[in-house]
This record gives structure tokens, sequence and C-alpha cells, in this order.
């Protein structure tokens, strides 16, 4: 099975991009199950339902968000009847939506594959232990019994937390790969168990910026007490698709991982599944 993942998509330009190159490769590359973070999706602060069906109907099939879930509050109840849309599984249990979905993958008669999202506690906002919650939702879902991959976006700040639950979890997950800070890192890798791990895989956005916002506000913001609530705005030049491809064997573990970066400012990766 190939798990096909697209980190943080950033605004206008990185929806564009990221849903040209599924839409140029779905097929191509065989993708079974394609999972965006959508957290950034909506001019760089949460998702809309618009947004949402967009990405599904290029073939999207789980949705995953962050710290910037509730961003947009016009229809909060999009997360109760959309169960391909995620938040974090480790925010305060009266929050609406829900932190995991299991769903089938394309053409693989039979075959489930559980996404999770959680979210990091360090240098971030106030949440249940991600350790704990994952630890009771793994006691119910098991790869070869009742689920075929299980993946994780760790949506996180710091590299060591991301790092700590890749190997507290390791063989008993396919992946986690690691969200956030929209920054690709050069540590992929799979654990001595089988997960396939990455701490940041990047944004789908304009990397002529600050971390996908255009540089005036976070600057303003970087170099003045007056300016620390300036106006954030998407950057809008050329995106970088970026992401990683992660093929599960039959005992759900990650027999290879590659990276997806293609397109905009930053350099494309040697291995990755080339350009749309």
């Amino acid at each position: 099975m190939r798990i096909a993942f697209f980190g943080d998509v950033v605004g206008k330009c990185g929806r564009n991009a990221a849903i040209e190159y599924i839409r140029t490769n779905r097929v191509k590359y065989g993708f079974d199950f394609i999972i965006v973070n959508g957290e950034n999706a909506a001019h760089g602060f949460g998702i809309t339902q618009r947004i949402c069906d967009k990405f599904f109907e290029v073939g999207v099939d789980v949705i995953t968000l962050g710290n910037h879930s509730f961003d947009q509050k016009d229809d909060l109840a999009m997360f109760e009847r959309e169960r391909r849309l995620i938040r974090p599984l480790n925010y305060p249990r009266r929050t609406p939506g829900r932190g995991f979905v299991v769903a089938d993958a394309h053409g693989l008669l039979g075959r489930k594959v559980m996404v999770v999202n959680v979210m990091g506690r360090l240098f971030m906002e106030e949440n249940d232990d991600p350790f704990v919650v994952m630890t009771d939702l793994l006691s119910e879902y098991k790869l070869t019994v009742n689920v075929d991959a299980i993946f994780v976006d760790c949506h996180a700040e710091a590299t060591a937390e991301k790092t700590a639950l890749a190997r507290y979890f390791d063989g008993k997950i396919s992946a986690l790969i690691g969200t956030h800070t929209h920054a690709p890192t050069a540590d992929l890798q799979i654990l001595s168990r089988g997960t396939g791990f990455l701490s940041d895989c990047g944004m789908c956005g304009d990397y002529d910026s600050c971390i996908g916002m255009d540089d005036e506000s976070p600057i303003k913001r970087f170099t003045s007490k007056v300016d620390a609530y300036a106006k954030m705005i998407p950057a809008q030049k050329e995106a970088t698709v970026c992401g990683v491809v992660v093929d599960v064997g039959n005992n759900g573990l990650c027999s290879n991982i590659q990276t997806i970066r293609v397109g905009g400012f930053l350099k494309e990766q040697k291995d990755c599944l080339g350009r749309f």
C-alpha cells in the first residue's frame, strides 16, 4: 500500500500547487491513500468546507489539522458532519470533531488505513498528553488485526518531542510524520522496529517568505512590540509542494519512505517523485 502525505498547505498558492500535484500524479505514482494537512489552507488560518471539498474532489482521503483547526469559526458543525476532516486527538474531550479516522484505501479491497492527528505540548498550547491518548487508541486499534496501516500526523514545534513519540510507538504504527514548522528536515528514516519517520515534511506554500507568510508582518512582530499583532498575509508566489510517500507492507510497517519536494524556491529533492 502506498500512502502520500502533504505538509501544511498555506494559502491559495499552496492549495493550488498541492491540488495540481495530486491531480496529475495520483494515478501515475500509484497513491492508494492521500492525506493533506490543511490547517493553514484558508488564507493561512484554518480551513473551510469549500476548501475541503476541493481536496476531496482530486482524491484526498483525509485532511488533518493542528493549532489553527478552529480559526474559521463560521461553520464549526463541519467538524461533526465531515468524518474525513480530523483535528488533534489530544484536544480536550468536549472539542468538536474527532482526532482519528479509519478509511478504505483506493482499489485495495478491505484494506483499511487509520489516520491519527496529535499535537505536541512543548512550546505549544496546553493539551492532553499525546503519549497517553495514543497509547489508549492503540490498545483498541492494532496493525494487521483491525487496520492495515496507521499513519500519524504529529503537529508539534519541538523535534525532540516528535522523535520521542515516533520511537515510543515504533513497531506499533506505520509512520509518524511531523508538521507545523513548515521547514522540511533531513532525518527521513525507517526506525528499528519498522515505523517510518520524518520530523517535519515541510509546507505546501511559497518559500520566498517567512514560513509561508509575506515578510512584512512577521518582521514587524519580531522588531516592534507596537506591531506585535500585525496581520499575517500568506505569500503568493510560486509554491513548493512538500510531502512524503510511505510504502506499507503486509505487516503494516514501513517498507520504504521517500520525500516529495517539487516546484517553487526550494531545491528539488533528487529522490522525490518528479515534477508536475
